[in-house]
């Protein structure tokens, strides 16, 4: 039987951040691995006020949530739910990825649907390295004409 590895990186300026929300311990390790491997600095948590805390104390590059985290559904969960409400300068750096057996990997409809940046198939998440990196790139090339408008305007992001 695995158990859970609870990860608290100490971060330094600069350093790209994960919070990892997975609960099945497999699933957990190799998440972990695969942002370890893109140099993510991470932090793990099981317990939804732990998790809270942590979002409200850091605002995290990359989130990764389990569909079924904390016997939660997507359209109910606090994380989700904590996420989407950051403020608005927060959100657009933030790429969210949601896991589950019911996604299909790369299906943008779903993640639009449930209000994250990516959906990964629990059968694809020992590929989650580059399907991560090429959603991050995408997202940072989406907004990187509004970043500049915004820095010649003036207006803090």
């Amino acid at each position: 039987m695995m158990e859970f590895q609870s990860r608290l990186d100490l971060f330094e300026p600069g350093d790209t951040t994960a919070l990892v929300c997975v609960d099945v311990p497999e699933v957990q390790r190799i998440v972990v691995d695969q942002l370890t491997a893109l140099n993510y600095k991470i932090h793990t948590g099981l317990f939804l006020e732990d998790i809270l805390l942590k979002m409200r104390a850091h605002a995290y590059d990359v989130i990764v949530l389990s569909e079924h985290f904390n016997a939660s559904e997507m359209a109910s969960n606090p994380i989700l739910s904590a996420a989407i409400a950051a403020p608005h300068e927060q959100r657009r750096k933030q790429f969210v990825v949601a896991v589950g057996s019911t996604f299909a990997t790369n299906d943008e409809m779903q993640a639009f649907q449930h209000s994250v940046d990516l959906v990964v198939n629990l059968a694809d998440v020992v590929n989650l390295r580059p399907v991560l990196r090429r959603g991050v790139m995408r997202m940072n090339e989406f907004y990187t004409p509004f970043r500049e408008a915004v820095k010649l305007e003036g207006i803090v992001n």
